[in-house]
């Protein structure tokens, strides 16, 4: 039996210091992708580099029923305003370790080993799926047409994370 799309609530967000909605060029794209797979943009924002605000939007989708996704982009570099990761990590109640891997295999064969200093991340927290991609359009594109393209629609096989995502498959 072929199984249905189902469209998923996404939530975007930048993380910057020097991005608007008028200079935001990856959060456009990530906007498209979203909207061109025939998901749901739940919501989108842009916030500065700091840890606490990130986890404060972070935490106020998590508990959103009416989303099943995050993904966010920017802040996943080395330097010293780069705070993504352990903004959001300590919000995982399961890391998806795989994802940063496949990310960073995938965008060696664009960048090589300048992938080396990217810390793109995954996980899971109270049923929401939270996906951090560096800030550069490229990587986006790259994180969205080679995984979660797939990984975000319920006939992929073989498997996917809606079938993963409980307020999804609720009858």
């Amino acid at each position: 039996m072929e199984k249905q799309f189902i469209p998923v609530n996404i939530a975007l967000l930048t993380i910057s210091d020097s991005r608007t909605i008028e200079n935001d060029t990856s959060g456009k794209v990530l906007r498209e992708c979203i909207l061109n797979a025939d998901h749901h943009l739940a919501d989108q924002q842009i916030v500065v580099d700091d840890r606490y605000q990130i986890r404060a939007i972070i935490s106020k989708w998590i508990a959103d029923p009416d989303i099943q996704a995050i993904i966010t982009t920017g802040g996943t570099g080395l330097t010293g305003r780069d705070g993504t990761p352990e903004a959001v990590k300590i919000l995982f109640d399961k890391e998806i370790e795989g994802f940063g891997e496949l990310f960073r295999q995938i965008s060696y064969h664009d960048i090589r080993t300048s992938t080396i200093q990217s810390r793109a991340l995954g996980g899971v927290a109270n049923g929401t799926f939270i996906f951090c991609l560096p800030g550069s359009s490229g990587a986006c594109k790259t994180g969205w047409n080679d995984i979660l393209k797939e990984q975000l629609d319920a006939r992929h096989r073989p498997c996917n994370f809606v079938e993963l995502m409980p307020r999804l498959l609720e009858k």
